[in-house]
C-alpha cells in the first residue's frame, strides 16, 4: 500500500460536476489500496473574483484581511470534494491549512513554511478515510493569523505536505497530460515527456513553464519528493519527476523543453560609476524593495567616463517599486539614470545533457537568427540558456526554437481545459 498526495488545481475543481469527477478519481485511487491525501486550489476563477470584490470595497486592502479573504477559496474547494465523496459512499474530512499543521512565517501574501505536524492527517488516513486539505494557506504561530503562500501555494502544500508524511509520490494534476516540451498552447506539436530530472524540472518552471510553480520544485529537490505531473481529465500516466535517475540506462536528452516567460521587465541603470562596491549599492537597494532579480548583464565601463551601465530582469509586479527605490536612491549612488522597458520576453532551453554536448549555444542562436529575432540579454547555467527578446516576437521565437532542436512532435497535443493549472 502506497501513500500518494494528489493535488488538484483550479480547473479540476472549476464546478460541481468537475468536483465529482476528482471524487471519482480520488476514490479509485483509494480502492486499488493506497492511502490517499488531496491538496486543493480554490474553485476555477475564485481567487480572481475575491481580489476583485476586496478592489470594490477597499483602495487600501490590508494584507491580513487579504489572507482571510482569499483561504476562503481553497476551504469552499475542500469541504465540497468531501461533501461529494461522502455522497459516493467514500470517507473523508477536509481540513484548513492549520488543521493540516502547516507552520509559516507572519509574511502574509507570500508565507514560507517553518515545519509541518500532520497529525490529524496521519489520524485519519489511519482510519481508512481520504484527508482533504486546503492548498495555499498556513497559520503563523508567531502572529496568530492565517498565511497564505503566495503564487504557486497549493503545488507547495502538496508537496511540504508528501515530505512531512513521507509520501511514496505526490501527483500534480491539471489539464494537460504532464510535462511537454513547450507551452502546448504556444507550441501544438509539443510532445509530452515520459520522465525528467528534477534539475532540469527546476529550470523550466524558474524559466517560465507554468505546469509546476518554482517553490514547489525546489521543496521536492530538497526532500526528495519524486512528482508526478497528470491530467484530470484523462488516464494518461503522465509525466515523472523523478529525484534519482530511474536506471533505464538511458542518456539524457540535450534539451528537455523550451520555456517562454512574457511576465518579466528589463531596468537599466545608467551611468554606473566604475568603482568597487557601486554595484553591491545597487543590488542592496533592489533587495530592500523585496525584488527577486533574474538575468544580469553589465556593460563594460569606458576608458574615457568610467561609467558602465546594468541591466536586469525582474517580475513586471516588483518594476515599479524597484524603479522608484532606484531614483530615490540616485544621487547617494551616483549614477546618470535609470529606465524601464515592459516589452521584453525571455526564451530558454533547459536539457541536462546540454553540459556534455556541443553546438548547443550555435543551434539555439542560429535558428534565431535565421527567423530575423534580436537577442538583447543572455544567460546560461549547465544546463540552461535563456536569452531576452521583444515580446511580441516571444512565441515566434518559441516554436522555431522548438522545431529547430527537432522536439516537434507528429501529433498536436491535448489541452483539456486551458489554463495549464
Amino acid at each position: 500500500m502506497a501513500l500518494i498526495v494528489q493535488k488538484f488545481g483550479g480547473s479540476s475543481v472549476a464546478d460541481a460536476e468537475k468536483i465529482k469527477h476528482v471524487a471519482n478519481r480520488v476514490l479509485e485511487t483509494q480502492a486499488a489500496g493506497h492511502q490517499v491525501c488531496v491538496v486543493v486550489s480554490a474553485m476555477g476563477d475564485t481567487t480572481d473574483e475575491l481580489i476583485d470584490l476586496a478592489d470594490s470595497v477597499s483602495t487600501r486592502r490590508q494584507s491580513r484581511e487579504m489572507d482571510m479573504l482569499l483561504t476562503a477559496g481553497e476551504r469552499i474547494s475542500m469541504s465540497l470534494l468531501a461533501m461529494a465523496i461522502q455522497e459516493m459512499g467514500g470517507k473523508a474530512k477536509s481540513f484548513t491549512g492549520f488543521q493540516a499543521g502547516i507552520s509559516t512565517d507572519n509574511v502574509h501574501g507570500s508565507a514560507r513554511i517553518w515545519k509541518i505536524e500532520p497529525t490529524r492527517i496521519r489520524e485519519t488516513l489511519d482510519q481508512g478515510e481520504i484527508a482533504i486539505v486546503a492548498g495555499f494557506q498556513g497559520f503563523s504561530f508567531e502572529s496568530g493569523d492565517v498565511t497564505t503562500l503566495g503564487r504557486g501555494g497549493s503545488d507547495t502544500t502538496a508537496v511540504a505536505l508528501a515530505a512531512a508524511l513521507k509520501a511514496d509520490v505526490c501527483e500534480i494534476y491539471s489539464d494537460v497530460d504532464g510535462v511537454y516540451t513547450a507551452d502546448p498552447r504556444v507550441v501544438p506539436r509539443a510532445h509530452k515527456l515520459a520522465q525528467i530530472d528534477i534539475d532540469s524540472m527546476l529550470e523550466l518552471s524558474s524559466s517560465g513553464a507554468k505546469i509546476l510553480y518554482i517553490r514547489a520544485v525546489e521543496f521536492a529537490r530538497r526532500h526528495q519528493v519524486p512528482l508526478r505531473v497528470r491530467s484530470t481529465f484523462s488516464l494518461d500516466p503522465g509525466t515523472l519527476v523523478y529525484t534519482t535517475n530511474p536506471g533505464d540506462d538511458m542518456e539524457e536528452p540535450v534539451v528537455s523543453g523550451v520555456a517562454a516567460d512574457d511576465t518579466q521587465s528589463k531596468i537599466t541603470v545608467i551611468g554606473i560609476p566604475d568603482r568597487p562596491g557601486k554595484a553591491a549599492e545597487l543590488f542592496q537597494i533592489v533587495a530592500e524593495a523585496g525584488a527577486n532579480i533574474d538575468m544580469i548583464v553589465q556593460n563594460v565601463s569606458t576608458t574615457e567616463t568610467h561609467l558602465s551601465d546594468i541591466s536586469f530582469t525582474l517580475p513586471h509586479a516588483d518594476r515599479h517599486r524597484v524603479v522608484e527605490a532606484l531614483k530615490t536612491e540616485q544621487s547617494e549612488v551616483g549614477f546618470k539614470d535609470v529606465t524601464y522597458d515592459d516589452e521584453i520576453g525571455k526564451l530558454s532551453i533547459v536539457g541536462a545533457g546540454m553540459k556534455t554536448s556541443s553546438g548547443v549555444s550555435a543551434k539555439l542562436f542560429g535558428a534565431l537568427a535565421r527567423a530575423g529575432i534580436n537577442i538583447e540579454m543572455i544567460s546560461t547555467s549547465e544546463i540552461r540558456i535563456s536569452v531576452v527578446t521583444r515580446a511580441d516576437q516571444l512565441k515566434e521565437a518559441t516554436r522555431i526554437v522548438h522545431s529547430a532542436f527537432e522536439l516537434d512532435a507528429a501529433d498536436t497535443a491535448v489541452v483539456y481545459a486551458g489554463t495549464g493549472r
